[in-house]
């Protein structure tokens, strides 16, 4: 994965970032948020830098409304994962690791920031084969399978 923040205050050679695993439910599927990035064309999930004092999450709600306009989000318990890796920064090679949280929106319009290009919604299936790293498709696998047992649970004469 790329990014093009500069260090964000953390510690020389660290960087930290948030965003969501975003979905909306229709009567026939789920679908996730996809967004293509304008600098190299991957696409992933909304995300960005925390800011100086501020939570991930709190950055991860941030992150969501700045790259979609998105505001209203019904966060999902019990999920939080994380990708690490590394970018350059200045010639520099620079450690990032991302705090992925999961949400629900019934808003599918999205109104993207310059950052990105493109937008999809996507049902599973198709979002694996879109998504550009398999860490991010990794990510969306463990979201997918919490939203299933949740569901599972939830259903009429299911084992509580």
């Amino acid at each position: 994965m790329k990014s093009t923040s500069p260090n964000n205050g953390c510690e020389e050679g660290e960087e930290r970032a948030a965003g969501f695993v975003l979905f909306r439910t229709t009567p026939q599927d789920r679908h996730y948020l996809l967004l293509r990035h304008r600098s190299d064309g991957h696409w992933a999930f909304p995300k960005g830098r925390l800011e100086p004092g501020e939570d991930e999450f709190a950055a991860a709600v941030r992150e969501i409304f700045e790259e979609t306009s998105i505001e209203q989000v019904r966060p999902i318990a019990g999920f939080r994962e994380t990708s690490s890796y590394h970018v350059s920064r200045n010639g520099r090679r620079v450690g990032k690791t991302v705090a992925y949280y999961l949400a629900e929106t019934k808003r599918s319009k999205v109104s993207l920031s310059f950052e990105h290009t493109d937008f999809q919604w996507l049902r599973l299936e198709e979002a694996v084969g879109v998504l550009t790293y398999a860490e991010s498709r990794r990510i969306l696998a463990d979201a997918d399978r919490l939203l299933s047992e949740l569901a599972t649970s939830r259903e009429p004469g299911a084992c509580r």
